[in-house]
């Protein structure tokens, strides 16, 4: 069920903060912070430089991990829309996907493009993310047309929940060929090949993963990891 749970549980505990003698937040890494509700004059919600995870949907497939998919790409607005590409370890998108052009020399993911993007609490998935989604006890996979737009639809066995995931193709030295194939960045590293890192691609007949070349732009759909 498409939910901003966050949202929604900081407003129930800003309404019952009125019956509290203290607030206490619980922070990530088991961390609480605790005021007393008398010192509280207002509640706000500040950007500094992110946009606010509430802001973007996300779908819980009832996989085991308890991960949450993102409903749309990274600069996209629509589960059919493509978004932005991005080089793996970059943050940005560009015009030029090629060595050249290419930013980032590190063997991990430092700085995040799905939480540079979208803020704290978004990641881009790890290839076992990705592993967990398509495996067949937890999942069926369909290419169809959505909107006008193919791609993959991805369908809990569990809930009946799913995400489509847009056939967007990827930006290399060549032609994007959108409509026919997707690849989507995982944040893990390919070991066999320093210039290269696993990604998660489709068609109309196949669905699996493998890797590919770190300076060519590819699209990312974002998960929520639980943190406690």
């Amino acid at each position: 069920m498409k939910k901003n749970i966050f949202a929604a549980l900081l407003l129930m505990a800003a309404m019952q903060a009125v019956n509290a003698q203290k607030v206490v937040l619980h922070m990530a890494g088991n961390q609480k912070f605790e005021c007393n509700v008398l010192q509280l004059d207002s509640i706000t919600f500040e950007d500094d430089g992110f946009i606010v995870v509430d802001e973007h949907e996300w779908v819980d497939l009832g996989l085991p991990s308890g991960t949450l998919w993102a409903t749309c790409n990274v600069g996209a607005n629509s589960p059919e829309e493509y978004g932005d590409y991005f080089a793996w370890g970059e943050t940005k998108p560009k015009e030029n996907y090629s060595v050249d052009t290419y930013n980032y020399s590190g063997f991990v993911v430092i700085q995040d493009a799905a939480t540079e993007n979208w803020g704290y609490g978004w990641e881009t998935p790890s290839i076992e993310h990705f592993q967990e989604l398509i495996n067949a006890e937890n999942t069926t996979t369909e290419w169809i047309t959505q909107n006008g737009v193919k791609g993959r639809l991805i369908t809990s066995k569990k809930n009946g929940e799913s995400i489509f995931l847009p056939a967007a193709g990827c930006i290399g030295e060549f032609s994007l060929l959108a409509g026919s194939y997707g690849e989507y960045w995982s944040s893990t590293l390919y070991a066999d090949d320093i210039n290269c890192s696993y990604a998660f691609s489709f068609d109309e007949t196949y669905c699996g993963y493998g890797n590919g070349r770190r300076d060519y732009g590819r699209t990312i759909r974002p998960v929520r990891v639980k943190t406690r």
